[in-house]
């Protein structure tokens, strides 16, 4: 209820339950109600457009969405979002660049940038929110830190796990489940771990373990100075082994 209806009803102390809003208001009110609909560009409703967010964002999704016959004000609102998209591209660019020169000139961040899908941006927020890394004696302990151990609830010799903490810096462990779906695609036992997971674990929750063990190895690599793949060759040597017993 308006301040116009309520300012009616004070003053002409109208029954609530039976006051019926001025025909002029109603007429307006109808009118934003089928207007609304056409401002709002709703043109993946149909099964020849309901294609995936990600896929409109590329410039094969723009061009579909130029060339559908579109009238009134949802043309318009097509023309204006675009018109968005292209301005927030821009500044997206410039600020990868920048990201891109910084990483560039942080020498701990192009040791990271060795490991195969670890880009600039992840490899130089791993840098900044670990800092000094010889404070961190385990992996286990990088892990805490970042949240990607799960909660303990237990008691009377019963271990009860639940869920990640979550604790620490929250964009880091985005970049990391990120970055670790790229990474086991291109690193072959990082994948095999990863898909013996996905047997008998969620896959949201395979997904998680592989970010914490990315976090170790490239905690590792910070902690000895050790590039990719030589630190793969570390982690499978039993007599070398540094992240197997992190």
């Amino acid at each position: 209820m308006g301040p116009a209806y309520t300012k009616e009803l004070s003053v002409h102390r109208r029954d609530p339950l039976h006051w019926v809003a001025p025909k002029e208001t109603s007429d307006r009110t109808r009118g934003r109600r089928r207007i609304a609909p056409a401002a709002s560009l709703k043109v993946v409703s149909s099964p020849a457009t309901s294609y995936s967010a990600r896929w409109r964002g590329s410039q094969a999704g723009q061009k579909a969405l130029r060339e559908l016959t579109l009238a009134g004000w949802t043309a318009q609102r097509r023309k204006d979002l675009l018109s968005l998209l292209a301005s927030l591209n821009e500044q997206i660019g410039q600020l990868d660049q920048a990201m891109e020169k910084a990483a560039g000139e942080n020498q701990e961040a192009r040791l990271l940038m060795t490991h195969p899908g670890v880009g600039p941006i992840t490899a130089l927020a791993f840098v900044l929110t670990l800092g000094d890394v010889t404070r961190f004696k385990r992996g286990k302990q990088v892990s805490s830190y970042l949240g990607l151990v799960p909660r303990e609830h237990s008691s009377s010799g019963k271990q009860r796990l639940g869920s990640i903490s979550k604790q620490g810096n929250r964009f880091l462990r985005i970049l990391l489940v990120e970055s670790a779906q790229a990474v086991t695609r291109l690193d072959e036992g990082f994948r095999k771990q990863y898909q013996r997971r996905c047997h008998h674990m969620a896959k949201g929750v395979a997904k998680v373990a592989a970010a914490r063990r990315l976090s170790v190895r490239l905690f590792w690599m910070l902690r000895t100075h050790t590039a990719y793949p030589e630190i793969v060759r570390i982690e499978s040597s039993p007599a070398e082994a540094l992240i197997g017993g992190s």
